[in-house]
């Protein structure tokens, strides 16, 4: 059979469109959702570590990270890396088990890691120098998140367990949400930690665009355009409406009022639990988990937080670490095999919800120690948090000699 004939124009075109989504996902969903949130004199420092995670994620990825993700693995640790700088790809080459470009995988896989990395920093504005998050980013990706990914994705010992991750609940989301734990532990806590958002209205429309890009991050780890995608779709939009539902009803319960910032919040947590599961679990299962992500993220920022005591600027722990653990869980209990083969606990297979489990602890407990690491080797080395001067006037204009207004 000719190589032109295993290419599938309908699967190729809606890659690529899902591509452009979760591009669109970070530049400038990100930067708008976590930009907003931050303060006026945070704002641009907020955006640049978004941009510059997109940038350093993109390039690394075509060097190096795509071959130790995909290549063939080395005892299910880290992949063979044959094609560095992308040699040897060629345009006519077919992702196995797909019918769309090599190439169109490559770049498709390029926005999670780049997205992966963006998440963590909504944990640390308003304190990290802007060029050790530049060689932390570089660190953290082929240290933590090329190794993670194999395991899951690449066929490497995760995989061959058979833990059950569609679009990134452990590789992208509790990945991210525990390295930010592990540096803001590192980082210490902000000098002013009231919440004063800038601007709200640009954070609901840096969530619209997650909302948006969110269908080709789920529906488009499907590969295909077809039912498994549309699948992932309408779970995806179904948990993201339940959870900014449930998140409106326990602001209510809790004060009497509604709030923007808790609708959008219960919206992201919705898609981030849905990540991992939204190609195994039909529409009932979606409600659910959408809905009890709310309590779990909602008890992690309200109570977790304060108790223990870290400062987790822009929730990114709380949403994204907990609600991705929580999404990982679920994906254990209500995976459907007339979805996509695979069976959860409440269709006879228990032994779906200890792999996750394992997953999560195997996967937690690596990106922590590791991220943990890589930031006290920087700190004692280079450096990693602004002086307090410099965070009482704001990272905008002592980082960037820039400011986002003028008065």
């Amino acid at each position: 059979m000719a190589v032109e004939s295993l290419l599938n124009t309908g699967d190729t075109a809606w890659i690529l469109m899902s591509t452009a989504l979760v591009m669109i996902m970070t530049l400038p969903g990100i930067a708008l959702f976590y930009g907003g949130m931050s303060k006026k004199k945070n704002v641009l420092n907020t955006m640049f570590l978004s941009l510059t995670a997109f940038a350093i994620a993109s390039i690394i990825w075509i060097i190096y990270g795509y071959p130790f993700v995909f290549g063939k693995t080395i005892n299910g640790l880290i992949g063979i890396p044959t094609n560095f700088f992308m040699s040897g790809i060629t345009l006519n080459m077919i992702h196995p088990g797909t019918h769309i470009p090599e190439l169109l995988y490559i770049a498709f896989q390029a926005t999670f890691a780049a997205i992966t990395l963006a998440l963590i920093s909504g944990a640390i504005v308003g304190r990290m120098k802007a060029k050790a998050w530049i060689i932390f980013s570089i660190i953290w990706l082929t240290l933590v998140y090329i190794p993670v990914a194999h395991w899951v994705w690449g066929g490497g010992w995760l995989a061959t367990l058979g833990a059950l991750d569609f679009a990134g609940g452990a590789v992208v989301h509790l990945n991210s949400g525990i390295c930010a734990l592990a540096l803001i532990i590192v980082l210490g806590s902000r000098k002013d930690t009231g919440l004063l958002p800038h601007h709200l209205g640009y954070s609901v429309i840096g969530a619209s665009l997650l909302w948006f890009g969110w269908f080709g991050f789920n529906a488009g780890s499907a590969l295909a355009a077809d039912g498994l995608a549309a699948n992932a779709l309408l779970v995806s939009n179904t948990a993201a409406a339940a959870g900014m539902i449930m998140w409106i009803i326990v602001d209510i319960w809790k004060t009497g009022k509604t709030t923007i910032l808790g609708a959008i919040t219960g919206a992201v947590a919705g898609l981030v639990a849905i990540t991992p599961a939204a190609g195994f679990v039909d529409v009932p299962a979606s409600i659910i988990i959408g809905v009890s992500t709310v309590f779990v993220s909602y008890i992690g920022i309200s109570y977790l937080k304060p108790l223990i005591r870290y400062d987790d600027a822009l929730d990114a722990f709380g949403v994204h670490g907990l609600s991705g653990t929580w999404g990982a869980i679920l994906t254990g209990i209500f995976a459907c095999p007339a979805i996509n083969g695979a069976a959860g606990l409440l269709y006879g297979n228990p032994i779906q919800l200890g792999i996750q489990i394992i997953s999560i602890i195997v996967v937690g407990a690596y990106s922590f120690i590791l991220t943990y690491g890589i930031a006290k080797v920087l700190d004692k080395t280079i450096g990693i948090r602004v002086d307090d001067q410099t965070e009482i006037d704001g990272l905008d204009i002592n980082e960037h000699e820039e400011v986002a207004y003028r008065l």
